[in-house]
Parts: structure tokens; C-alpha cells; sequence
């Protein structure tokens, strides 16, 4: 399967880094042709802009969201790696979103309501939490953490097949806790198998 996977965080150090290194590991052993959209690294601007906005209520699409689309054109599968900031994305993937998955290309309304047009077969979310599991339970928020995007984007746009990961209290699990995570972060790659 050709996979793309979007990642979104600044530090090259960072553990979704290091994510980012083993899923990619996994789906390449797996057989799976793997692009990688570092968002921070391409310095992707995330700002919908007036001028975009005016040329795709026109039926025009800026150059820069077609090379965004074509990325996804090309996949048949999908992978979001990213950290959890404010029970969210960060900005520059929640941008991302605003301006890829435009009305026409990722969904469409017509005369029987919503279409989701995106044909991926299966999309899998990776998201890392500061917090520990109990934190979120206790608050009843783990829906807050994955729902936006399994749900309210990737779902929403016509992907049925939609999974998700969170990975809870990264700092405070220790080095071995991590480890184990990354270990089954690299097997995720058969999650695409066919």
C-alpha cells in the first residue's frame, strides 16, 4: 500500500520523532511504498488566507493546496503522528486540514447531505499526551483526544477504516516504558496489510 504519513512536531529530538523513524521502519518492512510530510520541517504555513479562500469559493485551487492534495491523491493509506496540545493538534496540523481538505476534494453537500470524498482505505492517528490515562479518565476528556481527528476529520471526509493510538504520560513512563512503545509503533506497520 503507499502510505503518507503527516507528522507535526518542531524538535528533531523529540520522542514522536522517533515515532515518526519506527512506523516508517514498519511499513517499509512490511512491504509499503512510505512518504513522509514533516510539516515543521517544510515550514508549511497553516493559515488560510483570505485570497486562498476567495479562489477556491471560485472553483480555483491555489498551486500550493494542489501540491498539498496531490500528496493524498497518491495515498492509499494514511498515518498523523503529533502531540497533544490543548486537547488538540498543533496549529500548523489543524492548518493543514483547513486548507487540504477543501469542499470538492475531501468532502462535498448535495442534495442528500454531507459526502465524504476521500478514498483512503485505512488512516491511523498517533498521538502523544503529556498527561497519564487515569488524568484524562478521571476528567472524561479521552474522547477530546482522538474524536476531532478520527471522527470530526478523517471520518467525516469518507475514511472508514480509522484507528487510533494515544500514548499517555511519555515523560513520566521511563525509558523502558518508551521503548515498548516504539517497539509496537513499528508494528503498526502490518495494521495496513491487506
Amino acid at each position: 500500500m503507499k502510505v503518507l504519513i503527516v507528522y507535526a512536531h518542531p524538535n528533531e529530538s523529540s520522542f514522536n520523532h522517533a515515532m515518526l523513524e519506527q512506523i516508517s521502519f514498519g511499513l517499509q518492512e512490511e512491504g509499503h511504498d512510505v512518504q513522509v510530510k514533516d510539516l515543521y520541517a517544510e515550514n508549511f504555513d497553516p493559515v488560510l488566507r483570505a485570497s486562498d479562500l476567495e479562489q477556491l469559493q471560485k472553483g480555483n485551487t491555489p498551486e500550493s493546496i494542489v501540491v498539498e492534495q496531490e500528496s493524498l491523491r497518491w495515498a492509499e493509506g494514511l498515518v498523523f503522528i503529533y502531540p497533544l496540545w490543548w486537547f488538540g493538534r498543533p496549529a500548523i496540523l489543524k492548518g493543514w486540514f483547513d486548507k487540504v481538505l477543501t469542499n470538492g476534494f475531501a468532502f462535498q453537500y448535495g442534495d442528500t447531505g454531507l459526502r465524504g470524498m476521500l478514498q483512503h482505505r485505512r488512516a491511523l492517528a498517533l498521538i502523544t499526551a503529556g498527561g497519564t490515562e487515569e488524568f484524562f479518565q478521571q476528567n472524561d476528556a479521552e474522547h477530546l483526544v482522538h474524536r476531532p481527528m478520527t471522527d470530526g476529520t478523517l471520518a467525516f471526509c469518507g475514511i472508514e477504516d480509522v484507528h487510533h493510538r494515544i500514548y499517555y504520560d511519555i515523560a513520566g513512563m521511563g525509558d523502558k516504558g518508551r521503548q515498548n512503545v516504539l517497539e509496537e509503533v513499528a508494528g503498526l506497520g502490518r495494521h495496513f496489510n491487506e
